[in-house]
This record gives C-alpha cells, sequence and structure tokens, in this order.
C-alpha cells in the first residue's frame, strides 16, 4: 500500500486538488498509509461492491503520494489492462483529503484504500477493530455512491516504534510501557499524524510526549540517528527490518485492521474491473508486500516494474 491533514481548510483542499490532479508521476514524499484523519459526516449509504454501466469507459486510478500506495494503484492500473480495462493513471497526487473529494465527483474511480484509516476519517468515533467490523461499518458509513470491494490479506498498520537499544533500555515491549518516559520522549511521523493522533494517545494509553516531529519518510532515519526516540513507522516498511527497529505492541488496539482495500466509485467499475481488483486482493499479503516495498524504497526500482512482476509472478499480468 498510504500519506492528510484533519485541519485544512476547504479552499485550501479545492487548490490542491486542482494543482494535484495534473501529477502522473510514479514518484513518492511521505510515508504515509492513509492514516486516520476526519472529515465531515458522510452521506449515508451503502458500500457495495461495484457498479454496473461502465463497460468501455475509462478507469481512473489514482493514489496518495507515498511509495506504497503508488506501487498499490500500479498493481491495480496493469490488472485492469491485463483484463482490457481501458485505463487511466493519477498517481501521486496528495492526502485522503484530497483523494477522497475527487472519488465522489468521478474524477477518479479507484484508489487503494486502508479500511482501518478509511473508517477513522470517515467516523472517528467507531469502535471497529477487525477486518470483518470495520468493512461492516464503512459498507454503512460510505455515500451511495461509494464502495469498497474485496480486502486483502496484507496490512500496512501505524506503529509506534523504538530503537532495539531504546527498547532494552526503558525495558519497552507495549506501548503501555511508553506511559514513564513518553514526557521525556521526543515522537516523530507524517506532518498529519500529531492531529490525526496526539489526542487519542493521550486517551487510551495516557501519554503525553516532550515534542512532536514532523518526519514524514524518514521517520526511520530520524530513529536510528537519535533524533527521535518514538516514530510512527508502518509495518510494511523495510526500514524496520534494515535498521533492526521494534514496533511496540498495540494491546489496546488504538491502531485497528488496515488492510489494503479498493475504494471505487460505484458508477465507474463494472463486473470486468471488479473481478480484476478482486483478483488482486485475493493475492495479495502482508509479506508479499514487504518484499516488494524493498525493491522500491530500497533498491529504488520503478514501482510500475516492481508492479508488473508482481502480477506476472502471480498469473494477473
Amino acid at each position: 500500500m498510504s500519506t492528510i491533514n484533519r485541519g485544512r481548510r476547504a479552499a485550501v483542499l479545492g487548490t490542491l486538488a486542482a494543482l494535484a490532479l495534473g501529477a502522473t508521476a510514479c514518484g513518492s514524499s511521505g510515508g504515509d498509509p492513509l492514516g486516520g484523519g476526519s472529515s465531515a459526516s458522510a452521506a449515508g449509504g451503502s458500500g457495495g461492491t461495484g457498479g454496473s454501466g461502465a463497460s468501455g469507459s475509462t478507469v481512473v486510478v489514482g493514489s496518495a503520494n507515498f511509495p506504497e500506495n503508488v506501487l498499490l494503484g500500479s498493481i491495480y492500473s496493469q490488472a485492469l489492462r491485463a483484463k482490457g480495462v481501458k485505463v487511466q493513471e493519477k498517481f501521486n497526487i496528495g492526502s485522503r483529503e484530497v483523494l477522497y473529494g475527487q472519488l465522489q465527483s468521478g474524477n477518479l474511480t479507484v484508489l487503494p484504500e486502508y479500511n482501518g484509516s478509511l473508517l477513522a476519517y470517515l467516523d472517528a468515533k467507531s469502535t471497529a477493530v477487525t477486518t470483518q467490523d470495520v468493512n461492516a461499518a464503512l459498507t454503512k458509513t460510505l455515500p451511495a455512491s461509494l464502495g469498497i470491494l474485496d480486502s486483502s490479506p496484507a496490512e500496512d498498520k501505524d506503529s509506534l516504534s523504538v530503537t532495539q537499544e531504546t527498547a532494552d533500555k526503558y525495558g519497552l515491549k507495549s506501548i503501555s510501557d511508553l506511559a514513564a518516559k513518553a514526557g521525556e520522549f521526543t515522537i516523530g511521523g507524517p506532518p498529519e499524524f500529531k492531529n490525526r493522533r496526539e489526542q487519542q494517545l493521550k486517551d487510551v494509553y495516557g501519554l503525553t510526549f516532550k515534542e512532536w516531529k514532523p518526519t514524514a519518510d524518514t521517520t526511520a532515519n530520524a530513529l536510528k540517528d537519535g533524533s527521535i526516540q518514538v516514530g510512527n513507522v508502518f509495518t510494511t516498511d523495510p526500514k524496520i527490518a534494515q535498521y533492526k527497529l521494534v514496533p511496540l505492541a498495540d494491546p489496546k488496539n488504538l491502531f485497528g485492521a488496515q488492510n489494503i482495500t479498493p475504494l471505487v466509485n460505484k458508477s465507474g467499475v463494472d463486473a470486468t474491473a471488479t473481478a480484476a481488483l478482486n483478483a488482486v486482493s485475493a493475492k495479495l499479503d502482508t509479506a508479499g508486500l514487504v518484499t516488494l516495498m524493498k525493491r522500491v524504497s530500497v533498491d529504488k526500482e520503478d514501482p510500475s516494474t516492481v508492479a508488473k512482476d508482481w502480477l506476472a509472478s502471480n498469473g494477473l499480468g
């Protein structure tokens, strides 16, 4: 899989949307799997698994502006093309606030989403944690024009991670263990992470950190060099293994299910497109995604090439 700031004003979002939709490069900045934020309440309606009447139309696949989401967008677009679907790619656009509005308007047709973060964006008070419960809640919460397709077993979850040295020094195994030291620690993550999670970390775990730093896609590096002590590193980031970081356990389920899930404008996908995207979800798992992300983030391979290889190896190309 992807980042999304709950505090942006509508006027700014409109400007960003207009600028961002011109971007089509398979690039990235940030490292945020579209983590939960807040939004204006969505209109009620059912989710669903794809629409009709889209035969012959162009499916516009979008992505957020971080490497995993660009990779997933490329997997989706190439899987659709392999089934004869006409596709336009609009990758590396930006935040969920921009992406979600563009999907509602029909300017985008398909997005690789993260079900738990999407639900948190639409309903900050939801208590759903499991994949099944999160998807059921999404189906009730999404407006009638939008739907989710099958979730993949692959998850890219938020974590609070520390270095092995910090974990050993302070006996840190879970987020709960941070309570005694948080006031001395600097925490880093995507620029939006403070807005999304500061109050939740206080409410759920009683954590108040000394300082919050916007470290974006350098969070793992900042942990390694000691400029932060706790970082919001996502669980498919290959730097967790590379730098021997320790994702702390989340016993109170602050970070629930984050299955990679296609979010679609139902009027823009037909049965062929739906089947192609569901086939991707059936094959995509977390371990495989970590391997793909190493090629993209560490080895600096082109996401479209990595996507093509994965589809071919899984009989979907």
